[in-house]
């Protein structure tokens, strides 16, 4: 579980240890979903019956076909650590391992129908409250469990249980790490990310890959004259809308690249729907009550502009196509490639050679005036 990247790779590897560590032939672990009162199973390990998947996209159960586990399910635990049982199909009433609270339980049903002989069940608990079970399963024929196996269960739930919060708390610094905090969009480092493996794509299958970048205007405006709060209330808005428009395009990305610089990367939509939806972007954002509209830049594979060997190049391009937009105050995209190639102006600029570093700072000195 510690190598795992994400919950469903980590209680895959508890469910699969489980099994081993308990002589199973089937193992499978599943969350209490509260606000719907149910069961989902995350992950099938070992002899699955032919209604099981392995990672099962809706396998629920009602928590109502199992009062032992409601019985657990609204403890609180402070200390100390909830039991496991065993259930068994030749007990009537859940065997002397078993709780025995209905004369042939779900869990017997179940084991009848899927031809297996005993289960053992143990409580998964995070932060002091049940969070599902651990359920492991042996053949008809092979030997019963009993209660050392109820208590090794248990201490195995309580294993997996520190995996969970682990795989959580990776997941939760990963979400951070390419979550812009204040709009919920990507970050810069998210769209290096996803530009790099987009790059890589396009000189393997030849997928378009498109980048529109955009500056808000009127942000310093606001903010000196309204307050910061304002300012945040028109980056918050505006990125809303970017996500609406990056929503027709499948799979783009939406992200914040820093101050009031905001991109949508999108791979495998055709150029002309790229700029659609940027067109409609710029048309949003000029009705939104503060602020002075958008400038765009977009730069496509799919249009004239060159080999595209790398991400750096591509988002030159796009930066360039933003400038010129904003210094000609466009309302509409600038699309780079679409004014002659190769001799677009955009094209030229992108493709210059690098300024030296006073001389980029009065360059790009005027972008945010």
């Amino acid at each position: 579980m510690a190598a795992a990247q994400s919950l469903l790779d980590g209680v895959a590897a508890a469910a699969e240890g489980a099994l081993r560590a308990l002589n199973g032939s089937f193992a499978a672990v599943s969350v209490w979903e509260r606000e719907s009162g149910r069961l989902r199973v995350l992950v099938n390990e070992g002899e699955r019956a032919p209604d099981e998947e392995r990672f099962p996209a809706d396998e629920t159960y009602p928590v109502h076909n199992f009062p032992e586990v409601a019985e657990f399910l609204h403890e609180e635990w402070v200390g100390g650590r909830p039991h496991a049982w065993v259930e068994n199909l030749e007990d009537d009433q859940g065997g002397a391992d078993g709780p025995g609270l209905l004369p042939v339980g779900h869990r017997v049903e179940v084991l009848r129908r899927r031809r297996r002989g005993s289960c053992v069940i143990a409580p998964i608990v995070l932060h002091g409250r049940a969070w599902g079970e651990l359920y492991v399963a042996r053949p008809l024929g092979a030997p019963r469990f009993g209660r050392a196996d109820a208590d090794f269960a248990a201490v195995l739930a309580a294993v997996t249980a520190a995996g969970i919060v682990q795989t959580e708390r990776l997941e939760e610094a990963r979400r951070l790490a390419y979550t812009d905090p204040l709009t919920g969009l990507g970050n810069r480092r998210a769209v290096d990310a996803r530009l790099d493996e987009a790059i890589e794509r396009h000189l393997a299958e030849g997928v378009v890959v498109s980048l529109v970048v955009c500056d808000l205007n009127g942000l310093k405006r606001v903010n000196d004259t309204l307050g910061h709060a304002q300012g945040d209330r028109l980056l918050e808005r505006f990125g809303s809308l970017l996500s609406l428009c990056g929503a027709r395009l499948p799979g783009a990305l939406a992200a914040r690249l820093g101050g009031d610089e905001f991109c949508l990367l999108t791979v495998g939509a055709p150029a002309d729907e790229v700029v659609r939806a940027a067109e409609e972007l710029c048309l949003r954002a000029r009705r939104l009550e503060l602020g002075e509209g958008v400038a765009c830049g977009i730069a496509s594979t799919g249009d004239p502009i060159g080999p595209v060997r790398t991400a750096r190049r591509l988002f030159r391009l796009a930066d360039a196509a933003q400038y010129r937009a904003k210094a000609a105050g466009a309302e509409k995209p600038v699309v780079a490639g679409r004014e002659g190639g190769r001799d677009d102006p955009v094209v030229r600029l992108a493709d210059r050679p690098p300024a030296p570093p006073h001389a980029e700072r009065r360059r790009f000195r005027g972008r945010k005036a």
